[in-house]
């Protein structure tokens, strides 16, 4: 949506607007079939990352997007440029939350996959949710910690059932 004109100009227009009152949350979600354009691509990520609050995107998208840097240095830039958080998602190997604070870094939840679709995206709904129930600027240190524990486990859930089929809330009860 973010790279598809004309709705990628429209739903830009309009994210500049909302976000002088509240924040935007962007995942990239690159697909090189709909645009194999890096160079196009780039621009367009880069465009929205520089308006957005929280930028959730995988380590495939950071590593095809810019092949010459590391993720540490892609995510550390987003911040650097305004982001209060940066999430990179890393499949079986975790979750890592960059922010001004630091980096902080979790394992991947071991399950039988049966299907990743909608793993990214159960990912950023808790990263929204500890955004609303305690606010962007209290998602580092030990609370960022805990919010992508919960998150690799939502996604751990995700991944062990046929389609994109999010945990309910109590599955991710202690």
């Amino acid at each position: 949506v973010t790279v598809i004109q004309p709705g990628a100009d429209v739903l830009y227009d309009w994210v500049l607007q909302v976000s002088e009152f509240a924040p935007v949350v962007f995942d990239p979600n690159i697909r090189p079939a709909v645009m194999g354009d890096r160079d196009l691509y780039e621009a367009a990520v880069e465009k929205w990352a520089a308006v957005s609050s929280v930028i959730k995107v995988s380590d495939d998208d950071v590593k095809w997007l810019f092949p010459d840097k590391t993720i540490a240095e892609v995510a550390n830039r987003w911040v650097s440029d305004g982001a209060a958080l940066v999430v990179v998602t890393r499949g079986s190997e975790g979750l890592i939350g960059f922010t001004a604070d630091g980096a902080v870094e979790v394992p991947g939840v071991k399950v039988e996959v049966a299907d990743t679709v909608g793993a990214g995206d159960t990912v950023g709904a808790i990263v929204v949710e500890a955004m609303v129930e305690r606010g962007i600027m209290a998602l580092t240190g030990d609370v960022l910690q805990e919010v992508l524990a919960r998150a690799a486990k939502a996604a751990a859930i995700t991944c062990s059932r046929a389609g994109a089929q999010p945990p309910y809330k109590h599955e991710l009860k202690n």
